[in-house]
């Protein structure tokens, strides 16, 4: 991906500046809303690792496999999002994702929770 392209997460702007941030230059969201979307484009990416970084360890797998014929993810629409604040410890994000696997168009529609320790964001799980 070009760095200066928008960023996959449909926020306006480049993917360097947004959550490129996050995947490439080891920054982390201050948001549960942020981290939420740089998942979002890990997915898009197929960055595994990143999404195990940001999985609390309470509830993150072993190992992440993706498979082997990824989904091609086409946009990301945030619903509603409650606390997950720079000066909260919990939030959640209510999104839905739009992909394709096998010509077929489908929908995640996802409410994730969010915790933070010690300044850092993590993905706890999700009801979808």
């Amino acid at each position: 991906m070009n760095p200066l392209e928008r960023c996959p997460c449909g926020a306006p702007a480049e993917y360097s500046a947004c959550c490129g941030r996050y995947l490439d230059a080891d920054l982390r969201p201050d948001t549960a809303e942020a981290l939420m979307r740089s998942r979002y484009v890990a997915y898009v990416r197929g960055r595994s690792d990143y999404l195990l970084r940001t999985w609390h360890p309470s509830t993150r797998p072993a190992m992440l496999n993706l498979e082997s014929e990824p989904p091609r993810w086409l946009g990301l629409q945030v619903r509603r999002v409650q606390s997950g604040g720079a000066g909260d410890r919990h939030g959640i994000v209510e999104f839905v994702a739009r992909y394709k696997v096998g010509g077929r168009a489908h929908r995640l529609h996802e409410t994730s929770r969010f915790v933070r320790e010690e300044g850092r964001w993590f993905y706890v799980d999700a009801v979808v």
